[in-house]
């Protein structure tokens, strides 16, 4: 028998968590709602952890939300507390603390575990990962007991990028050092890649494309370099392992959950179990460009997965529909953003301005007159306006000669479609 039971228990505390919590309440202002997470913290953005390393974010502006939210919301909030197992059939989760909480319905919002490569040495002082405000802390703590002077990131993507930027800011000379021919590769086509990483160069970062970490170099139990899989040797005193993260399976692995590379969900981001949902980062929901279902892990996406979930918790009917993956990210000053498909494929349209002198670049792939994927580099202006494009699907081709245009915008779009801007669901970017 159960410690506690609640009608609703979320496992998380992250932003898919937050904002199924809020969508129970809304609907459900009474019912029995607690939170169980891992991490000790009141709830934080965890995009803003590279802005805190870089000294551009106070510990005070990290909060998610205020200080009072779990109680403002009656929540019962257990924080610092692992959840061990779920036992679906009991309805019930066991916690570190020994403590068993049996629930009516359940929501995993247990996020995304770092990716660490199969390298030698990995478990040396000075080898960190960077996905928490608490490995933020342990990284921060390192450079300054130990004056480190080189640091290591490996990973070329969004999370490697933004480490950097928080490295450079702090002024640390940087070796990026990624896997794939060019830095965010799966986003970036050829022209992008190269405009971010001749300003990663202009900031002093030396990039290593098409090699990845053999080893780490180790004396005395603190790692002093690196070597890579194209013989390159690195002199470094720490090393960041920013490659990424996988959906966090702990728990649903060896349970009647439905698994594959996350946790399967359909439209109401329902498990297979009845009562049992996911959102955020763990979840394989629909990608609404694709469609096909797969893990989208930005914070966009988590929050509008935790809204459909705890809605659906609480009784209501909403579906999800697909999410459309978006990244925005400044590479130390050189504002981009990626949305959707931008890797076209063959009978794809394609609309692309370069200036190379400016750093400024624009490219469109359009598929049977719909856009599906933009790339904007240097100039993000109206950025919002081609994602509610995508998101849409609206037909372009009355103005798609416009779309490069500089006085392209919200005036240049269909008036029913300005008017559902306003008035409707608008743009979530």
């Amino acid at each position: 028998m159960s410690d506690e039971k609640f009608k609703y228990l979320i496992i998380g505390n992250g932003a898919a968590a937050i904002h199924a919590a809020e969508a129970i309440r809304k609907v459900d202002a009474a019912g029995s709602l607690a939170m169980v997470a891992r991490e000790s913290e009141h709830t934080y953005s965890r995009p803003l952890i590279t802005y805190r390393l870089g000294g551009k974010v106070a510990d005070s502006g990290m909060d998610y939300r205020a200080k009072d939210f779990y109680t403002s919301l009656n929540i019962q909030a257990h924080l610092g507390v692992e959840v061990s197992k779920i036992d679906t059939a009991a309805r019930t989760v066991t916690c570190s603390d020994d403590r068993e909480i049996g629930f009516d319905k359940l929501l995993l919002a247990t996020g995304g575990a770092p990716i660490r490569p199969p390298a030698v040495g990995l478990g040396a002082q000075g080898v960190f990962t960077f996905t928490t405000w608490a490995d933020q802390r342990a990284v921060e703590r390192f450079i300054v007991e130990n004056n480190v002077k080189a640091p290591l990131v490996l990973g070329g993507g969004l999370i490697g990028l933004k480490t950097v930027e928080a490295l450079v800011a702090r002024n640390l000379p940087v070796h990026l050092v990624e896997l794939a021919d060019r830095i965010l590769a799966i986003t970036f086509d050829q022209a992008a890649s190269n405009l971010a990483q001749k300003s990663l160069s202009a900031a002093g970062v030396h990039i290593h494309t098409g090699t990845t970490l053999t080893r780490a170099i180790v004396r005395e139990g603190r790692v002093c370099g690196a070597e890579l899989t194209d013989g390159t040797s690195i002199q470094c005193d720490m090393i960041i392992l920013a490659i990424g993260v996988k959906p966090d399976l702990t728990l649903a692995t060896g349970t009647s959950i439905a698994i594959d590379r996350g946790i399967l969900v359909d439209d109401h981001m329902a498990t297979s179990v009845p009562g049992i949902y996911a959102a955020g980062d763990v979840a394989q929901g629909l990608d609404a460009m694709s469609g096909q279902r797969r893990p989208i892990p930005i914070l966009p996406a988590a929050a509008r997965q935790g809204r459909i979930a705890g809605a659906n918790m609480a009784g209501e009917d909403k579906c999800y529909g697909g999410g459309v993956a978006m990244n925005a990210v400044d590479v130390v000053g050189l504002p981009t953003i990626s949305v959707g498909q931008t890797v076209e494929q063959p009978g794809d349209e394609v609309l692309a301005r370069l200036d190379e002198e400016a750093n400024v670049y624009r490219k469109l792939v359009i598929r049977n007159n719909r856009l599906i994927g933009a790339i904007f580099i240097g100039n993000i202006e109206r950025a919002g306006v081609f994602t509610g494009l995508i998101r849409t699907k609206l037909d372009v081709a009355a103005f798609k000669a416009l779309l490069l245009s500089d006085e392209f915008g919200l005036l240049s779009l269909p008036a029913d479609y300005r008017a559902h801007m306003v008035s409707g669901a608008g743009i979530e970017v």
